[in-house]
């Protein structure tokens, strides 16, 4: 049996139904094919299950990218302000954390609820449980699953990409782009927890469960923000921003004290001896891990100079990870389809007419907070205004 419409889209996830709902209520007869029987499931458990649908501070420099121009035309048709205005037409109530992220008060499922309905506004019909064989294109696009064709003139890739393998990740979309004849940037684990390697794991992670606000820095970029020590290693919001600027061999370094002068203090009243050091570090990290760090740290010496020395120390701690978490523990995937590929206003494929890549599959991986849920919701627009 065929089934035909004007689109098809590939991937129930935030990108794709909100690209099938604006299409749709273009007069589009939009049709969505998706793997997982629940569609928008990532969505749900996204943001501690109350998904950080987007952040009022959304600018091109909270994304990274091969080419950290493309994401710029699309972020400025479909702001976060544009978004917030649909979840306010539906009354969802929202509050608004740090640094600008803002939450559904009450579930993730407000989100979800909101894309379905406009799906059903748009006409759009969801076929969920489908897993996808062989796609193909002659005068259009032909997706063949188990029992069924489909067919249309577009067809839109929002398969997302390979993080939480659970909850149905696939390189679908990366298999498609290559069959095409499109380039992939490579790929890797982003906003993920770093593992520490034998040394560092026994000295430290014996802490699991305690945090500090630091600032994490590697590779030219910097985020203060939560540290948290786990079992394997370092989470929290800093490590896992840090994380998708982190390569394998590399260091990461870490100001435990920011815009604090701990030895200042111990230097005027004259206290030289390790008690003042310690005491030094109250108030701004945890007494266990202040203990353990100067115990595995120590000042080489007591005087004006050894105590500048460790001063320099307390702000660059400098650490080698072995690894990160993978795609297990990865909130996105950085990498993905090539940006020259595609056209920056409508995310079409610069080779193929009528085959579009939209959100996480495209190598535009925002920072912790929101801003990967913007691009899904740009990316979308920019796609479903094209056709």
């Amino acid at each position: 049996m065929s089934r035909r419409f004007d689109v098809l889209v590939l991937g129930a996830g935030a990108a794709g139904l909100f690209c099938a709902a604006t299409a749709g209520k273009r007069g589009r007869r939009v049709g969505v094919i998706e793997r997982s029987l629940r569609p928008g499931n990532k969505i749900l458990i996204s943001g501690g299950g109350r998904c950080n649908f987007t952040n009022v501070h959304c600018a091109p420099e909270n994304f990274l990218s091969a080419n950290p121009h493309f994401a710029k035309s699309a972020l400025a048709r479909f702001t976060p302000a544009d978004f917030i205005a649909l979840v306010e037409s539906y009354r969802i109530p929202y509050h608004e954390k740090t640094l600008g992220q803002l939450f559904c008060d009450r579930s993730a499922q407000d989100i979800t609820g909101l894309l379905e309905s406009e799906c059903r506004q748009g006409g759009v019909q969801v076929f969920p449980g489908q897993q996808i064989g062989e796609v193909r294109k002659c005068t259009e696009f032909a997706v063949c699953t188990e029992n069924e064709e489909y067919r249309a003139g577009i067809l839109v890739v929002a398969t997302g990409g390979l993080s939480v393998p659970k909850m149905g990740a696939t390189d679908l979309g990366y298999r498609l782009a290559r069959q095409f004849g499109l380039r992939i940037q490579p790929t890797r684990a982003a906003l993920v927890p770093l593992v520490l390697g034998g040394t560092d794991r026994k000295a430290y992670c014996d802490l699991a469960g305690v945090s500090a606000e630091v600032i994490a820095s590697v590779n030219g970029a910097a985020f203060r923000e939560k540290m948290l020590i786990t079992h394997r290693g370092l989470s929290g919001p800093a490590i896992l921003q840090a994380s998708s600027h982190w390569r394998p061999g590399k260091p990461i370094s870490l100001d435990l004290a920011p815009e604090r002068l701990l030895t200042a203090g111990i230097r005027k009243a004259g206290a030289r001896n390790l008690s003042a050091v310690y005491d030094s570090f109250q108030g701004i990290l945890p007494k266990r891990f202040a203990e353990r760090w100067v115990e595995r740290n120590p000042p080489e010496a007591l005087s004006n100079v050894g105590l500048e020395k460790f001063e320099k120390s307390v702000h660059a701690w400098s650490l080698t990870p072995v690894d990160t978490e993978g795609y297990e523990k990865a909130e996105v995937t950085a990498g993905g389809v090539d940006t020259d590929e595609l056209s920056s206003k409508t995310m079409e494929s610069r080779k193929v007419s009528g085959l579009f890549f939209i959100g996480e599959v495209v190598d535009v991986t925002g920072h912790l907070g929101g801003f990967n849920f913007q691009w899904a919701w740009a990316s979308a627009a920019a796609a479903a205004r094209a056709f």
